[in-house]
């Protein structure tokens, strides 16, 4: 007798570049979406952040709903009309420059107790080059 069962391959998408993937079927459209810099504007990546591995991600509500243990929940909206050129910022990542939005102080602040480390979250800008992400 043969087993016909099908297996079942969920893919994993990073909305935070260098974070936990999440299985959802819907964040296809985010994966990447988000990156964390330094204080020099340079992508921190798994390797120099091994905590982003940690969080828990789910998209819910138009939301990136961000959890990890002891913190408080963190929401940020998944898409907003960016049109407010005082928080449009330039990253580096992997060498290249990136056309990024600045998520705001109360991300920033809850990152870095996270990581323990000043960083700040941000989102590639809707109207950026495709980015190249380091393997």
């Amino acid at each position: 007798m043969t087993d016909n069962k099908e297996t079942t391959v969920t893919e994993s998408f990073h909305p935070i570049a260098g974070g936990a993937g999440l299985g959802q079927a819907d964040a296809g459209d985010y994966d990447h979406r988000w990156l964390l810099v330094d204080g020099d504007n340079a992508w921190l990546n798994g390797g120099q952040a091994p905590r982003l591995g940690e969080l828990d991600l789910s998209l819910r509500f138009g939301y990136l709903v961000i959890r990890a243990p002891g913190m408080l929940r963190l929401d940020i909206p998944l898409d907003v009309i960016e049109d407010d050129e005082s928080v449009e910022r330039v990253a580096q990542v992997g060498g290249q420059a990136v056309r990024v939005v600045d998520e705001g102080d109360l991300a920033a602040a809850w990152f870095a107790e996270w990581l323990g480390q000043p960083c700040r979250l941000m989102k590639v800008h809707p109207e950026a080059a495709p980015v190249a992400w380091p393997a």
